[in-house]
């Protein structure tokens, strides 16, 4: 109930975690989640800090909120978030890119890992295979995507 995806890109890790620590640009990137919005006062990543991010999953819908929080938030090197129906609400993903300096650039990491719990478990038995297969392939787009938008903007330096 887990997945990942590595991408190199020719820029720095730092050029790359302000980009990915930005959810006010998911929608530039993401297959998925076409917007997000920081909470409660935050205007930007930090340990603890919420957002909203508005998703059309698979792109086609059902079109609904989830309730992010930031638990990592190390930059240059890994930003990571909870998903939740609503605030303080249980758990249903977890997402991290992971950032490790690399000949010439920086690989990044995407990934995703869902939490064990029973309906979950379920719903991986019975969609899992399509959804896995799903996470990979837009998480493989958003990466690539980043890396187009940073790796133009060091060409343009």
């Amino acid at each position: 109930m887990r997945g990942s995806v590595t991408v190199h890109m020719a820029a720095s890790p730092g050029r790359v975690w302000d980009l990915v620590s930005d959810v006010t640009r998911v929608g530039e990137f993401s297959p998925e989640t076409f917007e997000a919005e920081w909470l409660d006062g935050a205007s930007g990543p930090a340990p603890g800090a919420l957002f909203r991010g508005h998703v059309r999953r698979n792109g086609r819908g059902p079109v609904y909120w989830t309730v992010c929080t930031v638990v990592a938030c190390d930059p240059g090197r890994e930003f990571a978030f909870t998903v939740a129906a609503r605030p303080g609400g249980r758990t249903l993903n977890t997402w991290r890119y992971q950032l490790e300096p690399a000949e010439g650039g920086t690989a990044v990491t995407e990934s995703f890992e869902l939490p064990r719990i029973l309906p979950i478990r379920l719903y991986w038995m019975v969609a899992g295979s399509r959804r896995g297969a799903a996470n990979q392939a837009g998480m493989r787009l958003t990466l690539e995507r980043i890396k187009s938008v940073v790796e133009a903007a060091e060409l343009a330096k």
